[in-house]
């Protein structure tokens, strides 16, 4: 009996054929054909799937599925693995959750503490307020304080006063630093004597100011001083000249008021503005020497 080849494949033993009658002589034939494959060793031999079938082998790259214990282990470990990945996954989505959460929800006692500090620090700021309204109070009257006190030691003028060459470093020397000196250099002009008539009224205006007048020849100035240099007004300041204008009948002219110069002087900071604490302070002193006949002293 020849073998097919599914008995080729599964290792059919022919041995184990059991034959009718009718074919009792091919039967023993084949009997004694497997007996004598049984007695020279032979048996069910295994065929390369490539000859069974050779394209589909040469066409395969993968890997087979393995159904036996290593598949199983293989499954187990992938299992595990992606159970590991979903748990952390999960891990940190609720991470998320939980840091969203707390950015975004806020309860009603949340609430009542964001109040309760938003209270304390307008608290804060309405004492610091009232704390700096009270130091600038007390900076402001000790400040008010010293400038009583300092123009309490500023002497008193009032009034329009003469000079020569041999008075002239000494008024100006000898004064007290605080002191704004204004010297006018003049001669026998009509500008001149319109300066002299505005420094006359400045000079009761502004008390603690000592205004002065030199005449030019006196001070052995040149002549062509004498002439194109006049009226002249020279200020100083703790022995120091702080001004100086030269020729201002150029700019003034012959015929001039005493708002004029005041103008000029306090456009150029050499006299304080009309409203301001100096100017006022100095007009009250003024005031209360000639009530009294005696040195200026300010409460």
């Amino acid at each position: 009996m020849a073998l097919s080849l599914d008995d080729k494949l599964l290792g059919e033993k022919t041995h184990y054929y059991c034959s009718s009658s009718e074919d009792e002589g091919d039967d023993d034939d084949e009997n004694q054909e497997g007996k004598e494959a049984v007695r020279g060793g032979g048996g069910p031999t295994f065929v390369p799937e490539s000859q069974i079938n050779p394209t589909r082998a040469a066409s395969y790259s993968g890997t087979a599925v393995q159904t036996g214990p290593k598949g199983v282990i293989n499954d187990w470990r992938r299992y595990k693995q992606l159970e590991n990945e979903a748990r952390t996954n999960q891990e940190l989505e609720k991470a998320d959750l939980l840091k969203r959460l707390s950015v975004t929800c806020r309860s009603h006692l949340d609430d009542e503490k964001e109040k309760a500090k938003d209270a304390d620090f307008m608290q804060q700021m309405e004492d610091l307020e009232e704390f700096e309204d009270e130091f600038l109070k007390e900076y402001r009257r000790k400040r008010i304080e010293e400038m009583r006190a300092t123009f309490t030691n500023v002497p008193l003028f009032g009034k329009v006063l003469s000079l020569d060459a041999n008075s002239y470093v000494e008024a100006i020397d000898k004064e007290h630093p605080l002191v704004t000196i204004i010297v006018h250099i003049y001669e026998d002009i009509p500008a001149c004597e319109a300066m002299n008539g505005c420094l006359l009224c400045l000079a009761q205006e502004y008390p603690k100011v000592k205004f002065c007048k030199l005449r030019a020849s006196d001070a052995k100035l040149s002549s062509n001083f004498s002439v194109k240099g006049v009226p002249a007004l020279l200020i100083y300041k703790n022995k120091d000249i702080v001004g100086s204008f030269i020729g201002m009948g150029q700019d003034l002219g012959d015929d001039f008021f005493a708002t004029d110069v005041e103008a000029f002087l306090q456009e150029h900071g050499f006299l304080p503005q009309p409203g301001s604490k100096t100017h006022a302070l100095s007009a009250s002193a003024l005031a209360a020497q000639e009530d009294s006949g005696s040195d200026f002293d300010v409460d």
